[in-house]
């Protein structure tokens, strides 16, 4: 399925990744949608591919990160449209809570860079809300699991 101007939603997933010291992993986006921005690591399914399949894949590739996945987060809809009006793309993502267990944070493949940031600092990275919500929503999943 083509990505721009698809004829149905495509099914995405994400992974808000906490790090042993409690700092959030985050890429700036190498392709559209979102180029330049900042966001969770992430990325489509693949056929064949579980959602817990795809989200460590996605990871791995954009972080270097190999991650236990956890349960989920949210669900959301990404919806762009473009200047007439019409669907440029759309996306229902899955986001998971992600913890690593191997490998060395680096940018890969769809990341211009790839970043470990305090949760205190996020507003530096101009995150939409939608994002911010669901990695507040994470870090307290996590602090109840930690109880």
């Amino acid at each position: 399925m083509d990505r721009l101007y698809p004829t149905r939603p495509i099914v995405g997933v994400g992974g808000v990744v906490v790090t042993e010291e409690g700092q959030v992993v985050l890429v700036r986006r190498a392709r559209e949608p979102l180029a330049g921005q900042w966001s969770l690591p992430g990325g489509a399914v693949e056929i064949g591919e579980t959602l817990a399949d795809a989200v460590a894949r996605e990871v791995r590739e954009e972080t270097g990160l190999e991650v236990d996945v956890g349960p989920v987060v949210e669900v959301i809809d990404r919806i762009f449209p473009d200047e007439d009006g019409r669907i440029r793309h759309h996306y229902v993502l899955v986001d998971y809570l992600c913890r690593p267990r191997a490998g060395a944070l680096c940018a890969g493949s769809d990341a211009d860079e790839v970043v470990a940031v305090d949760p205190t600092a996020l507003e530096a990275y101009l995150l939409g809300a939608r994002t911010r919500a669901v990695i507040q929503r994470a870090l307290t999943m996590l602090a109840a699991f930690a109880r």
